[in-house]
């Protein structure tokens, strides 16, 4: 969802960097790039050693974050270019279609406003699963969920993380990268954007 679909990453951006000053510490960008597509608690983690503090109570920081970041959603949430198209072309072929996030189910409803809870016959939220991604977890319930086989699934992720589970679950993977570079890896397909991708050239990455 984040990154792949919509330009939410930028909102995450935003948020973290103000739960830093609250904390009287700075977020480098590294540490903030190493969070795209983690867990909630695997980004809080990573966001405590980076402002040196951590012993730092989760809970609190991660209350604050969560309500930051959905009253921004509710602002409205920007498309990734092609991103509609596609999952619209998808939905109009009658293909099965699910969401697998690592964003937690409270802020996922809110962005379901922008992306249509229509569109989805499955939504797996990073707190509906023991092992987040990167870990096969996620992907391998959606297609449960949907009843098809993971072989014959087509992951479009944005993230190391999110590509690294999609492939350990054996899914096909189009990797569009937003945040992150992505560098080529066996099996996974690169592309810049979601423009001019339609549900032909998904079905071909499954040959």
């Amino acid at each position: 969802m984040d990154g792949t679909l919509v330009d939410s990453e930028r909102i995450w951006g935003i948020a973290l960097t103000e739960l830093a000053a609250r904390a009287g510490g700075t977020l480098s960008e590294s540490a903030r790039l190493a969070m795209v597509g983690t867990s909630s608690a695997d980004s809080m983690r990573i966001f405590r050693a980076d402002i040196g503090q951590p012993d730092r109570p989760e809970a609190p920081d991660l209350a604050w974050l969560t309500a930051r970041v959905r009253d921004m959603f509710a602002d409205g949430l920007v498309w990734r270019p092609g991103a509609m198209e596609l999952l619209l072309a998808v939905r109009a072929a009658g293909i099965p279609t699910a969401l697998v996030t690592s964003t937690g189910r409270e802020l996922v409803e809110v962005a379901l406003k922008t992306l249509g809870v229509e569109n989805f016959d499955v939504v797996v939220c990073g707190d509906e699963v023991k092992r987040p991604k990167p870990d096969p977890e996620p992907y391998r319930t959606a297609a449960e969920l949907l009843g098809v086989p993971i072989g014959s699934c087509v992951a479009i992720e944005d993230s190391h993380s999110g590509v690294a589970s999609a492939r350990a679950a054996g899914a096909a993977v189009l990797a569009v990268p937003a945040e992150l570079e992505l560098e080529p890896v066996d099996g996974v397909h690169l592309r810049t954007t979601l423009t001019g991708v339609d549900p032909l050239f998904l079905a071909a990455l499954l040959v």
